[in-house]
């Protein structure tokens, strides 16, 4: 019986060389940072999840905002995305303008706005599938997989100058993923359950094709071939159909750190955007004065990410660095990263924001807080209560 492909899978718009060769690395300036948040569109009065982006759409036509703000999979999920930044700080304006906007145009229509990993009680099974080609393709795909994947993300992106150094800067992050997930768990709940995970998020998306760690890559080239042949041969249209971790993103000239889950309090995503951007300056320069940058196999930076998700700042994970025998708290990891890259934060004025990360390791993650929540008095709903008053409560000024 003859194989009859989806249209969806033949790649018609790949180049022929592949897309990647069409890059922008070095056409902007390095380290410039970008952030993408996924949040959920939720009931006023029950905080379950609503299928209106629809409604939200309509509502922004012609504001200045409308360009950065964006539908996603399902109908409940609502993308923002700020544009270019310097630093940090300009990352946290951005940010408050954003949350404050779309938490305004929210309340006008009756819903809140919340900002975590998963929703803790709504089902996939209720969620309608946005009404867009890409997104009908990718579940006639991927079936069940695309369906279930009710789950909030944040993604940064950071301007690297160079293809050949873009590979390298990935290559040398992989040791961070671990410590990058235990910062933004926050994703406890799955389905109206505690999981026992700090990210539920990681372990839904780990059903889908392409994603977890990248492998490490000899140089741009060999990246080049691995996604040309996955393009050439119709198993994905472009690169963008990659979801690994960290991968590059080769139209905007951008390394895009996607490991993290959606974090709820505008500050903790500041933090991790100043903290994504000062590793980027770190391994960028280490490249450039012709060091070797340290990077280790998939198996071993896949264990760790695992740990920090079911443990989050709990976990005790390998560090890799140093090759020590016993396994190491995952915060002790993080504050020797923070001592490393202050002096790149303060180079770049987002030593304030990167300030945030010490909060976090004081105060607990998303997913201790909200577990917090639900152990004072076990009440699902109020723990997506306390998610939309965190997302919505923005500082006025940043």
């Amino acid at each position: 019986m003859k194989q009859i492909y989806p249209g969806s899978i033949t790649g018609k718009g790949a180049l022929h060389g592949g897309s990647v060769l069409d890059h922008k690395f070095g056409q902007s300036d390095p380290y410039t940072l970008g952030v993408e948040e996924e949040y959920m569109l939720l009931d006023g009065e029950t905080f379950d999840l609503v299928q209106h982006i629809d409604t939200v759409l309509g509502a922004i036509s012609g504001h200045e905002l409308e360009p950065r703000i964006n539908a996603e999979l399902m109908q409940s999920v609502l993308e923002i995305a700020t544009p270019v930044c310097r630093n940090a700080g300009d990352v946290a304006r951005e940010l408050v303008k954003l949350r404050t906007y779309v938490t305004q145009i929210g309340r006008e229509k009756g819903m809140r706005v919340g900002s975590a990993g998963t929703h803790p009680f709504s089902l996939f099974e209720r969620q309608r599938i946005t009404a867009k080609d890409r997104y009908r393709n990718l579940v006639d795909q991927l079936q069940y997989i695309a369906r279930r994947e009710l789950i909030f993300g944040m993604h940064v992106h950071v301007a690297v100058d160079d293809p050949e150094k873009a590979i390298q800067v990935v290559n040398g992050l992989l040791p961070q993923l671990g410590p990058l997930l235990a910062l933004s768990a926050s994703s406890p709940f799955w389905r109206g359950e505690p999981t026992g995970l700090s990210s539920s998020r990681q372990m839904v998306f780990a059903a889908f094709p392409r994603s977890g760690p990248p492998p490490r890559f000899r140089d741009y080239a060999d990246y080049a071939e691995v996604v040309g042949q996955l393009e050439r041969t119709g198993c994905i249209a472009d690169y963008t159909h990659i979801w690994w971790d960290i991968r590059l993103h080769p139209r905007l000239g951008t390394v895009e750190i996607r490991i993290c889950d959606a974090v709820t309090r505008v500050e903790d995503a500041t933090a991790l955007a100043a903290y994504c951007q000062g590793l980027v300056k770190l391994l960028s320069e280490q490249f450039d004065r012709g060091e070797q940058i340290p990077s280790f196999h998939r198996i071993l930076t896949t264990e760790n990410k695992w740990l920090a998700a079911r443990y989050g700042l709990e976990a005790p994970v390998m560090d890799l660095v140093t090759g020590r025998r016993n396994r190491v708290p995952v915060a002790q990891l993080i504050r020797r990263t923070l001592k490393e890259i202050e002096p790149h934060a303060r180079e770049l004025g987002s030593e304030r924001e990167l300030e945030g990360i010490a909060e976090i390791l004081s105060r607990g993650n998303g997913s201790d807080r909200q577990l917090r929540v639900f152990n004072a008095n076990r009440d699902i709903a109020e723990v997506v209560e306390e998610i939309a008053k965190a997302t919505e409560a923005v500082p006025a000024a940043a």
